[in-house]
Order: C-alpha cells, then sequence, then structure tokens
C-alpha cells in the first residue's frame, strides 16, 4: 500500500481496516520529511519523538475503540502561529525563537482529540505578514510543484507539507487569502470557514478582526471532516460562534441540479492570466453541465478591498504585535540602555522587514492626525463591500472565481516589489473583510506545470454551499497530475 498518496480519511479508514498502523503512517511521513525537507523547507519545527509517541498512543485507543472517527491515526501539521503545549512556536519570527508555549491552540486540542497526530510546526510568513512564505525568518519555503516557485502564503509551510506528502493534512490561518492563495499555488485543498467557526484561541494574532482558522488538505472530504473536528463555540474567545448545524460532512453530495452560481465580471478583467481565466471558466461550465444555474454579475468596490484590507489589517498587527517587547518572553537584546532603549533593540533585531513595514503603516493610520482620514474611511468602505456580497448573495447560492491572478511567481519575484506581492491577493481578501467562508481547490493546470486554484465563496455560515459545489466539481474532474 502506498501510504503517502492516501487522503486523511482514506489513511484513518486503512489504520481501523488492521491494513496499516498510525504508527506505520508517521513513520512514512517522517522518511519523506527526511529526503524532501532540504529542499522544500515546509517546517520550522518536527518533534519526531513526540510524534511516534502519540501515534502509537494513537494505535492502542483505536485498538480499543476510544477513537472511532475518521480522522483517527492521521499525522498531520501545524501553522506555526498556532501554539502547541511543550513545543516551540515561532511564529517564523526571530523575536519568538525561543518561545515554547504552555497551552495548545483550542483548535490544534480539538484536532487532537478527534484522534490526529501532530508532526510538527510548519513555516509562513513572519506573523502571517506576505503572501509567498518568504518573510520567514528560517528561509523560503519552496513550491514542491517547481522548487523555483513560492508556495503562496501566509500558510505556504501547511500547503507545501500537503503537496510533498510531508503530511496527509494540515492547518493554516486566514486572514486575506493565505490558507485560499497557497492551496491553489500547490494545488490542494483550502477551506477558510465564516468568521467566529472555530476558536482563535491560542492563534497568536495579525487581524483579530479578518483571522481565522482552517484545513490544508488534499481533497474536499478531508477539509470537510477536519472542518467538524475543529468548529464550535469556545468561552475562551469572545468571537467565536455558537452554530446550529456544524456537520460539515453531510455536504459532501455531488449534486448542484438548481444551485445557483455567480461569476463577477469584475474578478475576469485586467491582470488575469489568460490561462488562469480560461480554467476557472472551464470549471464553471462544469458545474453548468452537473444542473447548476450559472450567471454573470457585477460585484462592487473589487478596486477598494487591497486599500481597505492593508489599512485595517496594518492597524490590528500594530496593536497585536505591542506585546513583542523582550520583557515577558521570546527575544532580548543582549545590550542595552534601559527600558525604552531595550525595546526598540530587542524590537529592531527581532522584527523582519515586512513585519516592520505594517508596524509602521498601522501606526500611522492609527495615529491622531489620520485616524478618521484612513482607519475609520477604511472601516465604512468594509462595510460597503459586505453589504455589496449580501447583495449578491440574495440572488446566488455560490460565487465563483479565481484564487490568483496568475500561478505561483518565481521565488524572488515578489519580495523585490511590496505593492506586487499585496495584489496576488486581490481574489480573496473582500472574503475576510466580509467575513465570507471560502475554499480553493484545484482545476487544471498551467503550460508552466504548475497548479490553477478554483475559488468558491459562500454567504455567511453557508460552508456546506460551498462544500457541496466543490464536491461535485472534484467528482466531476477526476485527478490532476502535477
Amino acid at each position: 500500500m502506498d501510504l503517502l498518496n492516501l487522503t486523511a480519511h482514506e489513511l484513518s479508514a486503512a489504520i481501523k481496516s488492521g491494513e496499516t498502523t498510525a504508527v506505520e503512517a508517521m513513520e512514512a511521513v517522517l522518511k519523506q520529511i527526511e529526503s524532501s525537507e532540504s529542499e522544500i523547507n515546509a517546517y520550522v519545527t518536527v518533534d519526531k519523538e513526540a510524534a511516534l509517541a502519540k501515534a502509537k498512543k494513537a494505535d492502542e485507543d483505536i485498538k480499543s475503540g476510544k477513537l472511532t472517527g475518521p480522522l483517527a491515526g492521521v499525522p498531520v501539521a501545524i501553522k506555526d502561529n498556532m501554539c502547541t503545549k511543550d513545543m516551540l512556536t515561532t511564529c517564523s519570527s526571530k523575536i519568538l525563537s525561543n518561545f515554547v508555549p504552555t497551552f495548545s491552540s483550542e483548535a490544534v486540542l480539538k484536532l487532537e482529540e478527534a484522534g490526529a497526530v501532530v508532526i510538527g510546526k510548519t513555516n509562513m510568513d513572519e506573523f502571517a505578514m506576505g503572501s509567498t512564505t518568504e518573510t520567514s525568518f528560517y528561509g523560503a519555503t519552496k513550491n514542491p510543484r517547481n522548487t523555483e516557485h513560492v508556495p503562496g502564503g501566509s500558510s505556504g509551510g501547511s500547503a507545501a507539507a500537503v503537496a510533498a506528502n510531508e503530511a496527509f493534512a494540515a492547518l493554516g490561518s486566514d486572514t486575506g487569502g493565505s490558507i485560499r492563495q497557497p492551496a491553489g499555488y500547490c494545488g490542494v485543498v483550502g477551506l477558510k470557514p465564516t468568521y467566529g467557526t472555530v476558536s482563535r484561541y491560542g492563534l497568536i494574532a495579525y487581524g483579530s478582526s479578518l483571522d481565522q482558522i482552517g484545513p490544508l488538505t488534499k481533497d474536499v472530504t478531508d477539509c470537510a471532516l477536519i472542518l467538524d473536528a475543529i468548529a464550535g463555540k469556545d468561552n475562551k474567545d469572545s468571537t467565536s460562534i455558537g452554530r446550529e448545524k456544524y456537520n460539515f460532512a453531510d455536504s459532501l453530495v455531488d449534486d448542484v441540479k438548481g444551485m445557483k452560481i455567480g461569476i463577477p465580471r469584475d474578478y475576469f478583467g485586467e491582470g488575469l492570466d489568460p490561462e488562469v481565466k480560461e480554467a476557472v471558466l472551464k470549471a464553471a461550465k462544469v458545474l453548468e453541465e452537473k444542473g447548476a444555474i450559472v450567471e454573470e454579475f457585477d460585484l462592487s468596490l473589487v478596486d477598494y478591498a487591497i486599500p481597505t484590507y492593508y489599512t485595517i489589517a496594518a492597524a490590528e498587527a500594530s496593536s497585536n504585535l505591542e506585546r513583542f517587547d523582550g520583557v515577558k518572553y521570546g527575544h532580548r537584546a543582549a545590550e542595552y540602555d534601559g527600558l525604552h532603549n531595550m525595546y526598540k533593540k530587542t524590537r529592531s533585531e527581532g522584527f523582519g522587514p515586512e513585519v516592520k513595514r505594517r508596524i509602521m503603516l498601522g501606526s500611522f493610520v492609527l495615529s491622531s492626525g489620520y485616524y478618521d482620514a484612513y482607519y475609520l474611511k477604511a472601516l465604512r468602505v468594509k462595510a460597503l463591500i459586505k453589504k455589496a456580497f449580501d447583495e449578491a448573495f440574495a440572488k446566488y447560492d455560490v460565487i465563483l472565481g479565481p484564487v490568483a491572478p496568475t500561478t505561483a511567481p518565481k521565488l524572488g519575484s515578489s519580495l523585490a516589489d511590496p505593492i506586487k506581492m499585496y495584489l496576488s491577493d486581490i481574489y480573496t481578501i473582500s472574503v475576510n473583510l466580509a467575513s465570507l467562508p471560502g475554499i480553493s481547490l484545484p482545476c487544471g493546470k498551467a503550460s508552466n506545470g504548475l497548479p490553477i486554484g478554483l475559488q468558491l465563496i459562500g454567504d455567511c455560515f453557508r460552508e456546506d454551499n460551498i462544500i457541496r459545489a466543490a464536491y461535485a466539481y472534484e467528482c466531476a474532474r477526476g485527478e490532476i497530475k502535477f
């Protein structure tokens, strides 16, 4: 049995039937990490001994009937901005390079309760600020489909680990597309749930009103099963929301008859690569042939999404990152003269250029002279963007479009031009501003051999619609070889 090519739910079924064990699966993954990690750099931390010990415990619990779920015994990876008890958690930043939490984030605990076994922590853009996983203190992650290209970001390590068979599934976080865009670039499936569906307790914050944890997997079924495991109201997170229905796996139905799908004309204008456009519209045609009603429509305010997002996200980041000052935890400058000098030297040494850029931008838009002109105006535009989506979802069940304007860019090409990097999120950030769910899945391969991503967006708390549409498309599409 070729363990590494199994999906998470296939592996769990094989473990429960006695065809293999959690320990064998973990050993296969660790061997794969050993052989390819020097080239891919998907992980910051791999705890081999703890992973094998937990896999052994999972085997015992499966045999005794204690673990029966569809993720039991499955090796998974966690993005390095989610706290994990007794395991290094760095946010891929020098300032947290020695931070070992005393607790685990709620999403990680829930995944472990479902029987999944944590391998280690994946590389990311520093403090989730970036779209390429090149701003990491631990070096860039490379795209397993072509190592001359980026894997996307900021959850690039999680996407690359799944694409390179270094994990059967992974958790990422999405502030402006950080799950969906790397999933699109690496040819895997990534789902960003409605804001509040998954607890943010233990997630080291970038933009508190935008961040949401979600799965990166090999197929849509695994996405739904992991979301079932990690979703839920959490009293430790005041923004988490209790929902009437959580059974996302019920939406894995190969039927889109009568489903109304809207395609925003605004997403298919200037700047979109012709090959990406062709593949995405071809995917829409597949869903139409399966009985969906597909229409084009105008979604206003697309051009305002990027300035709105970067104003709000940077403002929240400048507040959230105040706590990293060298006093309680993390890196502290070796030599300093007094408290304020210690703050300055520690933060100057600890943060990378992109994080400093966003802290300064955030501090600027929150300053007394510019608060009304920039930050309050951005909040008003955010409300207008939400209103535009509300009007669209009065007519449509799902909105369909590309994940990114192009396939994955070459390493080094985005860092030279930050604005170009910011523009790669043009189709994903509105989803976070409007607190909507979105899923990314592969819909083809470009002439350069790189994956092309399809994005499906749903109304608030309607993950069922996007999972159903994604599953139906996946069934019709069949396997894509990269």
